[in-house]
């Protein structure tokens, strides 16, 4: 069975008030992960002042005692272009999640001899939108 170090990883970039993410949602994150279905990749810091300057810092995940596989996954680029929608005075998390049921999956059918020929995601928010209209209906 061919074993994948990785499986697909997600990017999320999660604004708050403030330069810091509040317990609240560090909390969120970390019962998260306690479940295994994904593992944090990395977390970076992005704040952007008043006049438009960004500032991005690595968090270190012994700050909020999360554990942290790796540090580095999101790339400058993916930095730099979600930076854009940190509105000025604001703040967000970037979080990349490793979706460890994912790559369960993808090695299964790969040790099957199938391949995955896609993989879409549907967000939270058009499903709870179209399934409250079929409720509706």
């Amino acid at each position: 069975m061919p074993e994948f170090r990785y499986g697909p990883v997600e990017l999320y970039l999660v604004g708050f008030e403030g330069e810091r993410p509040d317990a609240g949602t560090m909390g969120a994150l970390s019962d998260l992960l306690e479940n295994g279905l994904v593992r944090l990749l990395d977390l970076v810091l992005i704040s952007k002042s008043d006049d438009d300057d960004v500032t991005i810092a690595e968090i270190e995940a012994d700050e909020f005692a999360l554990e942290l596989h790796e540090v580095g996954i999101a790339g400058e680029e993916d930095i730099a272009e979600l930076a854009e929608l940190v509105p000025p005075g604001g703040s967000a998390l970037l979080v990349a999640l490793e979706l460890v049921y994912a790559r369960e999956l993808a090695e299964r059918v790969s040790s099957s001899g199938a391949v995955v020929l896609s993989a879409e995601r549907i967000p939270a928010p058009v499903v709870n939108a179209v399934m409250d209209l079929a409720d509706e209906a």
